[in-house]
């Protein structure tokens, strides 16, 4: 029976991800399949691919067929990268440890070139994040002592020129108290 790695589609329309899987090279695309060994999810920057690099390298090493789009991820993860380092393993031209030790240089540039976040980059990134939220605390309790202040005037304001309308109202009332007791007398 010949085998294919290939890509099972999967999701709703506008929307696709993917599940790697093995089958048979005869059944249908979305149809029965001999295992699953990943998935694939376009949709995302960069795109995600989950992957049991174990079994991956067990197919390709019995000589499953990956399609074009799966080699290009199997080869973005590092399984065929991986099953030529054991060729050369089998060929006699260095050992096993040099294979590992040569994929574990190539895992590190690649992640490196990527740009995965190391543990000093992800603290320095939290560190600024933390000097962000305390600048912007401080800048929100500046603001609300500047608007507490301006209450305060406000209610200040309020205060004198209702105490004013009451000294006019008194004012006034003494008046028309002093003119009733002119025109009485």
């Amino acid at each position: 029976m010949a085998t294919k790695i290939r890509l099972a589609r999967h999701g709703h329309k506008d929307y696709a991800y993917y599940h790697i899987v093995v089958a048979d090279s005869r059944s249908p695309r979305d149809g029965k399949i001999i295992e699953r060994i990943g998935s694939y999810n376009p949709n995302l920057n960069p795109a995600k691919v989950d992957l049991n690099f174990e079994r991956a390298m067990y197919w390709v090493g019995v000589g499953a067929q990956p399609t074009d789009t799966v080699r290009n991820i199997l080869s973005g993860e590092g399984v065929m990268l991986m099953k030529h380092l054991l060729g050369g393993v089998q060929k006699g031209a260095f050992d096993e440890a040099e294979a590992q030790r040569r994929f574990a240089a190539w895992k590190a540039e690649k992640d490196q070139k990527n740009g995965k976040i190391t543990k000093e980059e992800a603290d320095k990134k939290l560190a600024t994040q933390k000097k962000l939220h305390e600048q912007e605390v401080e800048a929100n309790k500046a603001k609300a002592e500047a608007v507490a202040a301006k209450r305060k005037a406000e209610a200040e304001a309020l205060a004198a020129a209702a105490q004013e309308a009451a000294q006019e109202a008194a004012a006034a009332e003494a008046e028309v108290k002093e003119e009733e007791a002119t025109a009485e007398a």
